[in-house]
């Protein structure tokens, strides 16, 4: 009895390690099954699902420029700045003045020989005045004064009588405010403020070029990567079913299973990573281009870059850069018309400390003319009227344009203030501003030089890495290849060529990297330099 209980027990314990043994290979074909149901068909498809728009870098370029917010309100400005100059200009246009006025009086009479009792006068005159202010500081002006008087006043010998009166007046300042270059302040000023708007949307456009440029190459960069990680999991998918399949014929350990299906998980978290990012980028070139404006749904659009990135090499020295850069750079060229407004704005208070000494010519002729009285004995002390000879307004006119009495006055006007504190300070303060725009301008200027050393560093910096890192990714794929060659013949392992797939992958990875961080680092040089236009042959005329 106890030799058969002995024989017994191994049997039973056999049958359950083997049942076991079976029931683990189960579990771990089931997890495997439901990591390749993830991978083929659990993957989100949010991404092919959408409507699919092809851009090229320059396609984007003309989308930016003609639906960028930014670029559209920033075109206003110099506009804007332009209507100031024609604004400013309108001091020198000429004016015309008009001026009419009827007057009625009635006054007693304080003297028999004046009037009987009441005096009435009524007039009726006008003034036309042309006047112009011009370019040196002065002003011009022509005028005509017409009057017409009738009046009951005894002894006059032309009564109504009309007059005209025809002047030219002139006046020049001779200290301050002399000259064509303070005479036209005003205009100078306005035109400099234009100049600053105009280089400062060149600013924006140089901007919103390396944006898109950024925005375009990161989208790029974004996809590429989700291609790797695309690839690098269907090559953990392939070594996953090939373990499947050895398990299933006994040759593999079913310990190795867990292997396989954790690196398809992790490789599975990337590309939910790299999905991400592309929405990411996308978005925000969807931004920059202002796509919105084009088409409803953009949400629902897909961009498809058409274009790669160049690895081919630019050479540029730091030189040359410098002197592009000095050239071109619209922010540069702002502080220098910043500086001229400033040293034109200190001759001007300068001047303001001189005194007003003004310099005045006046030439006029009258011209006289109305119905003439006669009196009894030609003797208007008689009062008595016995005849009447009239007279016409233009008679008056004709004698004042003729020139017929000649009338002139010259003179000088000298004003001195006793207290000029306003002045001095108004003189200390632009004297300031001038001394703080040279300070602004030398430390541009070293800005400068620091910002072209680093792009054109950069730019030989990525040039080289993506060089090596191209070589990299070449010997990345020849060690796969080995390893995959030696697993097939039993002397690697699951881990082994796990490594290995994952090093191409992150070696694909910092090749695509580095070939956009290349891309991109020529945009920033061509921003630093201000040539960014020049290079993507971008106008105000495509943004029309």
């Amino acid at each position: 009895m106890v030799k058969q209980r002995f024989n017994v027990r191994p049997g039973l314990i056999y049958i359950f390690w083997l049942l076991i043994f079976f029931s683990q290979i189960n579990i771990l074909m089931a997890r495997a099954g439901e990591a390749q149901e993830k991978i083929s068909g659990g993957l989100p498809s949010k991404i092919s699902d959408m409507k699919q728009l092809e851009l090229s870098l320059e396609d984007c370029l003309l989308k930016a420029l003609r639906n960028n917010l930014n670029l559209k309100a920033e075109m206003l400005t110099p506009q804007i700045a332009d209507k100031n100059v024609t604004l400013a200009s309108e001091k020198f246009v000429p004016s015309i003045n008009f001026n009419y006025n009827n007057q009625n009086t009635k006054t007693a009479s304080y003297s028999f020989l004046e009037a009987s009792d009441l005096v009435v006068t009524k007039q009726d005159d006008y003034t036309v005045q042309l006047s112009e202010n011009i370019p040196t500081g002065g002003s011009f002006s022509a005028s005509l004064y017409s009057y017409v008087n009738d009046s009951n006043r005894s002894f006059q010998t032309i009564n109504p009588r009309f007059g005209s009166t025809f002047r030219l007046n002139f006046s020049q300042p001779l200290l301050r405010d002399f000259g064509l270059k303070y005479g036209r302040r005003d205009i100078i000023i306005a035109g400099y403020s234009q100049e600053i708007s105009e280089e400062n949307f060149q600013k924006i456009l140089e901007d919103t070029i390396y944006n898109v440029e950024l925005a375009y190459w990161n989208l790029v960069y974004a996809r590429e990567n989700l291609k790797v990680r695309q690839q690098s999991i269907k090559l953990a998918q392939e070594l996953l079913e090939k373990n499947k399949m050895e398990i299933e014929a006994g040759t593999l350990p079913p310990i190795e299973l867990l292997t396989a299906e954790s690196e398809v998980s992790t490789r599975q978290a990337d590309i939910l990573e790299a999905e991400a990012l592309v929405k990411n980028y996308e978005d925000q070139l969807k931004v920059v281009i202002n796509l919105g404006a084009e088409m409803e749904g953009v949400k629902q659009v897909q961009i498809i870059p058409t274009d790669s990135p160049s690895v081919e090499k630019r050479e540029i020295s730091y030189e040359e850069a410098i002197a592009i850069a000095l050239e071109k750079r619209p922010d540069l060229e702002v502080i220098r018309t910043e500086l001229k407004s400033r040293e034109f704005s200190f001759g001007y208070a300068k001047n303001q400390l001189l005194p007003n000494l003004q310099f005045t010519l006046g030439y006029w002729s009258p011209g006289i003319s109305g119905d003439q009285l006669v009196y009894q004995d030609n003797n208007p002390l008689t009062g008595v009227v016995i005849d009447k000879i009239p007279g016409k307004k233009s008679d008056a006119l004709k004698d004042a344009f003729n020139f017929k009495y000649k009338n002139w006055s010259i003179g000088l006007v000298l004003n001195f203030p006793l207290s000029n504190v306003t002045t001095r300070a108004n003189y200390a303060q632009a004297k300031l501003s001038l001394e703080q725009s040279r300070l602004k301008l030398k430390n541009q200027q070293l800005q400068l030089d620091l910002e072209i050393g680093n792009a054109v560093r950069a730019v030989e910096t990525n040039y080289q890495r993506a060089l090596a890192y191209r070589t990299a990714r070449e010997l990345a794929e020849q060690k796969l290849s080995a390893e995959e060659e030696k697993f097939k013949v039993g002397l690697s392992t699951n881990y082994l060529v796990l490594q290995y797939q994952r090093d191409l992958a992150n070696a694909q990875t910092m090749e695509l990297k580095a070939l956009i961080d290349y891309n991109v680092s020529l945009a920033s040089l061509d921003r630093v330099m201000g040539s960014g236009r020049d290079r993507q042959q971008v106008s105000v005329l495509k943004m029309d």
